[in-house]
């Protein structure tokens, strides 16, 4: 583990940018980005379009150290390079970027209320490229759509047996027990869910250091305990989860120590057509608002 990227992760003050949009997201992604389906054909020519959005965010003067303590990238993006660079020694030798990893292969269908993730067979060899591509850690998506303890707690459980694999091989896990934001009883999802998460960290050895990627409380600081009193647990960082950037941006300043991880928030207003100028003047607007936020 590179202990410089270890010592930013935890101490410095900056948010982390989720860049890992991938399979039926990407589409969405490049709509949001102007770029219509009938732009590319198939599999390829869209993650080369999605790279080239990637690569116009990665390079912009906006996108610096001074704001960004992280990126998550899609696999297909590690795959690729940025100047001849792959992508996350881009990111940390040029940016001072922390890069980090989606592992997941996308969700179950919908269970007790939850959406768990789907198996991922040949983790242990992605990890393995991982440690090679230089990815400092990764991050893993499931989502609760419906309050019911059975369910929160068959999420909890395989977040952290594959968080623990993931923490054996080198790297740090960043575990993502999404709560829908539009789901009913969205505060007693979150209050078990805070519950299972603090019963599985009790179990954990001391000297496995994970991250967790929630859904902005319902209840403001209703995750502080997590951020202040977890010496497992690096950083707690949060998802916009569909809200705006003007909403998500006000409801995580009311969250202290809580800090950002946002995808669609962060890239809401970018366009494939604008000029560098205006593309550069939008991405920094957005990404000083997100920080103000992430720094309360």
């Amino acid at each position: 583990m590179n202990q410089d990227q270890l010592q930013r992760i935890c101490k410095d003050t900056a948010f982390i940018a989720a860049l890992d949009q991938s399979g039926g997201s990407t589409p969405k992604a490049l709509a949001a980005y102007g770029v219509k389906e009938n732009e590319y054909n198939g599999n390829d020519e869209m993650f080369a379009k999605v790279h080239e959005m990637r690569t116009r965010i990665i390079k912009s003067p906006a996108f610096n150290s001074k704001y960004i303590l992280g990126a998550i990238l899609f696999e297909n993006t590690m795959d690729r390079t940025i100047d001849g660079d792959l992508t996350a020694d881009y990111l940390w030798n040029k940016k001072r970027i922390v890069p980090f990893l989606k592992v997941d292969k996308g969700l179950a269908e919908l269970a007790d209320g939850v959406q768990v993730m789907k198996s991922i067979p040949q983790l242990d060899d992605l990890l393995k490229r991982a440690l090679k591509r230089n990815i400092f850690g990764t991050k893993m998506r499931s989502v609760i759509k419906e309050f019911n303890p059975v369910g929160i707690k068959k999420i909890v459980k395989q977040q952290f047996e594959i968080g623990k694999q993931i923490a054996a091989a080198g790297l740090v896990p960043i575990l993502e027990p999404e709560v829908d934001i539009n789901s009913k009883n969205r505060a007693e999802s979150e209050r078990v869910l805070k519950e299972e998460i603090l019963k599985e960290l009790a179990l954990l050895p001391k000297d496995t250091k994970i991250m967790i990627k929630l859904s902005i409380p319902e209840v403001d600081n209703f995750y502080s305990d997590l951020i202040n009193d977890q010496p497992n647990v690096i950083r707690v960082v949060a998802l916009s989860g569909g809200f705006s950037q003007e909403v998500a941006d006000e409801k995580l300043a009311r969250n202290k120590g809580l800090i950002a991880s946002f995808s669609r928030a962060l890239a809401q207003g970018l366009s494939a057509h604008q000029s560098d100028k205006e593309f550069n003047s939008t991405l920094a607007a957005s990404i000083k608002k997100i920080y103000a936020a992430s720094i309360t």
